[in-house]
């Protein structure tokens, strides 16, 4: 497949109550609050200064908290499985995805993507998701909480 270095996945946040009416109570307030949140998954597993690596798994009924993509970055699901995403302009996006599936980002500058992940499957739902440090805006930071913890 050809890059295509033109693609840009920017979502804007939208300023118009009236595109969130149909969101569950709360659920717009936490995007607001969760601005800054850069913790695309569950867990940093491994970290350089050119890329993180995230898992994410997200048990039926579990839902990832709104965070912020700001680089480049793919994720590959490690699942099959069914996912509502809730997005910053409003919308909300029900998605199936098949074990292996892999698809690539990319922000310019002021650009990024702020959403949210709901498994609505049966099944556990696992992502690895690679960002890359290197783009074209700041790194977000990420709380030692977020972070794997060696045992011993």
């Amino acid at each position: 497949m050809p890059k295509d270095d033109t693609r840009r996945d920017h979502i804007h946040v939208s300023d118009n109550p009236a595109d969130f009416a149909h969101w569950p109570a709360g659920l717009e307030a936490e995007m607001r609050a969760s601005f800054d949140n850069g913790c695309v998954g569950n867990l940093l597993v491994s970290e350089t200064d050119r890329v993180r690596v995230w898992h994410l798994a997200l048990a039926p009924g579990q839902r990832l908290g709104f965070h912020r993509h700001v680089n480049p970055y793919f994720w590959s699901a490690l699942t099959d499985g069914r996912a509502r995403a809730y997005f910053s302009d409003g919308r909300i996006a029900e998605t199936g995805y098949h074990k292996g599936q892999t698809r690539h980002y990319h922000y310019g500058p002021g650009e990024f993507m702020l959403h949210s992940l709901e498994n609505i499957g049966a099944d556990a739902l696992c992502f690895t998701t690679v960002e890359f440090l290197d783009g074209l805006n700041p790194v977000l930071p990420v709380p030692e909480s977020a972070r794997l913890r060696s045992k011993g």
